[in-house]
């Protein structure tokens, strides 16, 4: 399943990512690494971004790269 999938509320844990390596350290560098516990907050209105809280932050991405991210 992949994070842009999750419902709103629920909390999943990264276990990979499909990208390249610019994106993905790009994402390492927010927290989000394989084993991170990630809550999905909110989406926007038309579904772009998404909202989520990683640890005691929130972040916001792209519906494509939270599509690339694997999440269980």
């Amino acid at each position: 399943m992949s994070l842009a999938s999750t419902p709103l509320g629920k909390s999943v844990r990264v276990t990979g990512m499909q990208t390249d390596s610019a994106q993905s350290i790009r994402l390492m560098e927010l927290g989000i690494i394989e084993g991170a516990e990630i809550c999905v907050v909110r989406r926007a209105p038309l579904g772009d971004p998404l909202q989520v809280r990683l640890g005691d932050y929130d972040l916001s991405l792209r519906s494509s790269d939270a599509a690339r991210i694997e999440v269980a």
